[in-house]
């Protein structure tokens, strides 16, 4: 290392180099580059759960309002991905993740001053919700960093693990955030606090982001043979693949923050009591609002070391067949309740019964989309390099060259198939609010019917360029194992 914080010499697929030396360093890379996207994603979707206690507060906004909110967010976050991952090779992966640690006190701060002021219009909230969507950015650079620090054989298992610990972020604000405002105990066991601070969860946040700036600087590094050009970057958009697996993460990542993010909502418009309630005896949103994100979270390094060990095309179909039987389990539910044309909170006591059958489904729905987050992020890396291998001859110069490319590309492919993958986020919210139909709970109805549709088309879509009988695939791919 020439230059404290910039490691000129790295060869993660030497085993003797990994063993001595890479191993260690990757790993402590790895720690710090998951908990600085841990926050991003904590402040991405800070609006998800608070946009339900804004009524509370006082904040005078409709269904309709409140479903925007909490979309914007990941719309912006989804368009910033691809900026963050060219931000990578161009300033280093240790400096990209203190500065964008940094800007998450933008998003926090705004935010602890507009639920502060009662005058604040409607507007100004879009405005502050937009650049929660610095959090979402995080993402994308964070994974391209890390996939220049392992090994071909453990990109699956690694990547799976940072972007998991990226996904929790969405659990804990859901889970945290109406503990630290007062908006409720833990499971309702633990008594709430008198009256609403939402500010307080945006303070708390933002002192984390101070934390991750330095724990940055201090221990992560840059890695010199990242550098690359926005030309030599942007070059994936020309390949196929990149937007054949785009396609794909829209079913797999669009669907989980899509789903995080409207779900607090989703219960409380279907299944809530007016006021908290202990477990038995109302179904609370606030208990129960977390859990989707916790459980896609946690299955995300599934998907990843199941695509180590079976490939990622495989394991991405089974999370897609999964996706389409448990969807059509959750629309069977909502098919069972009674519909709110008030849409008020005041939702008839058999609807409540229904309740654990439609989140045990959506749980399923969550750990679906985890499994499949984790196994394409095993195939993009996986793409490029046997593209390489493919086009080369082994033991050659230009083998090496070829391979280096390989993964500045899927590096590259990070950031743009992160980037239309998460407009899912966006457009999941949107369609829980279809303007066309008469209440909510129509409108979540014909959301889940053309979910189930696009579910079974990257089905198909994936077994076509991926798992057709040899002979019988499309597209020059056709003897890649991913």
């Amino acid at each position: 290392m020439s230059r404290r914080y910039w490691i000129d010499d790295w060869r993660p697929e030497d085993a003797t180099f990994w063993e001595e030396t890479g191993a260690k360093t990757a790993r402590r890379n790895l720690i710090w580059s998951i908990f600085a996207e841990h926050l991003g994603f904590s402040v991405w979707l800070i609006w998800s759960v608070s946009s339900a206690f804004l009524v509370a507060q006082g904040f005078e906004f409709t269904p309709s309002q409140l479903f925007f909110l909490i979309a914007i967010p990941n719309l912006v976050g989804s368009l910033l991905r691809v900026p963050y991952t060219l931000a990578v090779p161009k300033f280093g992966g240790r400096n990209w993740t203190m500065m964008s640690a940094a800007l998450l006190l933008v998003p926090t701060l705004g935010f602890a001053y507009a639920v502060t002021q009662p005058s604040t219009p409607y507007w100004v909230f879009c405005v502050i919700a937009a650049t929660a969507g610095l959090g979402g950015g995080n993402f994308a650079s964070s994974m391209a960093n890390i996939n220049f620090f392992y090994p071909s054989a453990k990109k699956g298992a690694a990547l799976g693990l940072n972007a998991a610990g990226g996904n929790l972020g969405v659990a804990l604000i859901q889970f945290l955030l109406p503990v630290i405002v007062g908006g409720a105990g833990i499971f309702g066991l633990i008594k709430a606090s008198d009256g609403i601070h939402l500010e307080r969860a945006a303070f708390v946040y933002a002192a984390l982001a101070v934390i991750a700036i330095l724990a940055a600087f201090f221990f992560m590094d840059n890695i010199t043979d990242a550098k690359s050009s926005t030309k030599e970057q942007l070059s994936v958009v020309k390949s196929k693949q990149t937007w054949i697996m785009s396609f794909l993460y829209i079913g797999t990542f669009g669907s989980f923050i899509g789903y995080s993010a409207a779900m607090p909502l989703l219960i409380k418009l279907n299944f809530w009591v007016p006021e908290p309630a202990p477990l038995g005896t109302g179904i609370y949103f606030a208990y129960f609002a977390f859990l989707g994100a916790l459980i896609g979270s946690a299955t995300r390094p599934l998907g990843g070391w199941l695509a180590d060990r079976w490939g990622g095309a495989k394991v991405t179909l089974g999370a897609f067949i999964g996706l389409v039987v448990f969807t059509l389990g959750v629309l069977w539910t909502l098919m069972q309740l009674t519909p709110n044309p008030d849409a008020t909170p005041a939702i008839a006591f058999e609807n409540q019964s229904w309740f654990p059958v439609f989140l045990g489904f959506f749980m399923l729905v969550f750990a679906s989309t985890g499994i499949g987050n984790g196994s394409t992020y095993k195939m993009i890396p996986s793409i490029f390099r046997r593209e390489a291998e493919m086009a080369t001859t082994p033991g050659t110069a230009e083998r090496e060259t070829a391979l280096a490319g390989a993964t500045k590309k899927s590096s590259a492919a990070v950031g743009i198939i992160g980037a239309v993958g998460a407009v899912g986020g966006f457009l999941i919210p949107i369609a829980f609010n279809s303007p066309w139909v008469d209440n909510p709970l129509d409108a979540t109805k014909s959301a889940f019917v053309a979910f189930t549709i696009f579910y079974a088309i990257c089905a198909l879509v994936t077994f076509a360029v991926y798992l057709r009988p040899q002979g019988a695939r499309v597209g020059e791919l056709a003897d890649v194992r991913i």
